[in-house]
């Protein structure tokens, strides 16, 4: 029993010495090019970039053009204009404004509206705007209407067009 269980042990560092070997752990290495000071080569191992500095984190980062809702000005005019009404969804990363229903004095109808960003550009033709609106009558009796072209959509895009080419000149003039 105890043979066998020395051979397993065995044949078990074997195997892991393979293993970490042929993963390239121990690669072979000219004591003339390397320096025995420790300072020398950590110094060495930063500058061929196999080791962390503080001063150098940034380095050798490949630089990345992230842009935020802040500097957006389609999204930010949007919800300037529409920061009277209750939000349900604000989905930056999906393009998407959906408010809750809003009553306005009449309290037998509401409105709904979406907003869908097809481009971060400042054109007509990059925001969608869906309006429904909710009649109800009496005892719960409502029924909700798709208002397509209608005057509340053209006049929101204009406002939200407008205030997104202010936001823009703005931006290019702190530039």
């Amino acid at each position: 029993m105890k043979i066998t269980a020395k051979y397993y042990f065995f044949s078990f560092l074997i195997s892991l010495f393979l293993i970490l070997s042929s993963c390239g752990i121990y690669k072979k290495v000219d004591a003339r090019k390397v320096s025995t000071s420790g300072p020398e080569r950590a110094r060495q191992n930063v500058e061929e970039g196999r080791g962390v500095s503080i001063a150098g984190i940034g380095k050798g980062l490949k630089s990345t053009s992230y842009e935020f809702a802040s500097s957006n000005p389609m999204w930010r005019a949007s919800l300037e204009i529409l920061d009277f009404l209750p939000l349900s969804t604000v989905d930056y990363s999906g393009g998407m404004i959906v408010s809750d229903w809003y009553t306005g004095e009449s309290s037998s109808e509401a409105i709904k509206i979406s907003i869908r960003f097809l481009s971060n550009e400042v054109r007509s033709d990059s925001i969608k705007i869906i309006i429904h609106k909710k009649k109800c009558s009496g005892n719960q009796n409502c029924k909700i209407a798709l208002l397509s072209n209608s005057k509340i959509s053209q006049e929101l895009r204009g406002t939200i067009l407008k205030k997104a080419a202010e936001f823009k000149k703005e931006s290019k003039k702190k530039k």
